[in-house]
């Protein structure tokens, strides 16, 4: 599993847009254009683009 940091307000309110719940994901890489996240328990990584 990736080593993820706690959203920031303004990365859940990106994480709540793509319909998912902010709780249950960590940040582990921010790039201008898109914001890698990683599932707390399942290890399941996504891409959210911005």
């Amino acid at each position: 599993m990736k080593n993820g940091k706690k959203p920031t307000r303004r990365q859940q309110a990106a994480i709540t847009e793509a319909n998912l719940n902010p709780d249950n994901w960590l940040v582990f890489k921010v790039e201008p254009a898109a914001m890698h996240i990683v599932h707390r328990t399942t290890g399941k990584t996504r891409i959210i683009k911005s």
